[in-house]
């Protein structure tokens, strides 16, 4: 499998980009075949709520998220369900997380245990979760995404920090229905199109990367070899 398409399967679920052509359907084939409206609400909930906050805190070692502040999805949005003490916030993202364009936006079988440091908490969480409430509140992919750039040009969203980052080393998460459980990885956040500046994408780089004009910020990705609980991840292919 090549690197074009390690990123088609893991930005599914948050940031979807325009990989090249060979690797990814018109989106008038993906809009077809996929998910092209809102489920009912109550598809994208888990009904256990305790089962949510241990499969959010499955995102990220238990010496990270046991002392996380965890979030559940309730059906106006998220809720704080466990106070934290590290800085940390492990919640569990839906398929909305993606860009507008993704087939997948609406997909309610996407359950991806997220675990963001402080600094990507206080500054990128934040997208994600006005995205949620737009979503629940019956919005479309177009007035989610136009209210997203509105946001960020009225700096209604705080500015990313530097340092921004999250975990997604949970064995249970589901992150799209081709990548399914990928592949437990980190993901960093730096603002612009940065991809040049970190060695990505380049022969021998651990370091996948990919821009999110939506969100405007780069996005990379480095595979790690363990899941959250320690156990063997599948080995990276080339």
């Amino acid at each position: 499998m090549q690197k074009n398409n390690f990123k088609l399967i893991v930005l599914v679920f948050l940031v979807q980009l325009c990989l090249p052509g060979a690797t990814r359907p018109t989106r008038a084939q993906a809009e077809k075949a996929a998910y092209p409206a809102m489920a009912p609400v109550d598809t994208y909930l888990i009904t256990d709520r305790n089962s949510e906050i241990a499969l959010a805190r499955s995102a990220a070692p238990a010496s990270i998220s046991d002392g996380a502040e965890v979030m559940v999805l309730e059906k106006r949005g998220f809720t704080t369900a466990a106070r934290g003490t590290n800085g940390f916030l492990c919640l569990v993202e839906r398929a909305w997380g993606a860009a507008s364009d993704d087939a997948e936006f609406w997909n309610p079988k996407v359950r991806s245990p997220i675990c963001f440091n402080q600094a990507a908490a206080r500054t990128f969480a934040p997208i994600f979760l006005m995205k949620t409430k737009l979503a629940l509140e019956g919005k479309s992919k177009t007035e989610i995404a136009a209210a997203t750039a509105a946001a960020l040009d009225k700096k209604e969203l705080p500015a990313l920090e530097p340092g921004a980052m999250c975990y997604m080393m949970s064995k249970q998460q589901y992150l799209n229905d081709r990548g399914m459980s990928w592949h437990p990885h980190l993901m960093f956040f730096v603002s612009g199109d940065a991809a040049k500046s970190w060695g990505a994408d380049q022969p021998g780089s651990p370091i996948i990367a990919a821009n999110d004009p939506e969100e405007r910020v780069t996005i990379f990705m480095v595979w790690v070899g363990k899941w959250s609980d320690g156990s063997p991840a599948p080995a990276m292919e080339h």
